[in-house]
């Protein structure tokens, strides 16, 4: 009992250690599509392997362990609002948060798991995305890492 006692302690442990830092300790680094002008800054420290192309123009990342992953996308705008691109889209039901403006919008939920946030702005010649998922059950530990990408996406 006591050596089980001992592997659950050092489970937690290693789970806290890799969630990332609230206190902003994070490394960060500007990410350009030069295609497109998109720009993000992305905490580096957290995303650090690329994990393949999205369509359109950008670059997929996720942590070392898989455990969540973010996209940077840029897509040509094809004149549509922004209520219909998302709609196109055919998000998941059961959206907890949505959010859509003239020039950008914002979603958010659940499934399996893991929360998966979405923004996206409209230029005049493309759409520029961020999408990130993580665990739910990092929610707060995320929360300032989310804020900090979605306030920092703009495009060209």
């Amino acid at each position: 009992m006591k050596n089980y006692a001992m592997k659950k302690i050092a489970a937690i442990l290693v789970t806290v250690c890799a969630l990332p830092a609230a206190a902003g300790a994070e490394n960060w680094n500007g990410y350009r599509i030069p295609e497109t002008g998109t720009s993000v800054d992305i905490p580096s420290s957290i995303f650090t392997e690329q994990a393949g192309r999205p369509d359109g123009y950008g670059m997929q990342y996720r942590t070392s362990d898989g455990r969540a992953d973010l996209t940077v996308q840029a897509v040509p705008n094809d004149g549509s609002s922004p209520a219909a691109f998302l709609s196109r889209k055919n998000p998941p039901s059961g959206i907890i948060y949505k959010r859509i403006a003239p020039r950008f919008f914002v979603v958010s939920s659940t499934r399996r798991g893991k929360i998966w946030y979405d923004r996206c702005n409209f230029g005049r010649r493309y759409v520029h995305c961020v999408l990130i998922n993580y665990p739910a059950a990092e929610k707060r530990q995320w929360d300032a890492v989310v804020t900090r990408v979605s306030r920092t996406l703009s495009g060209g």
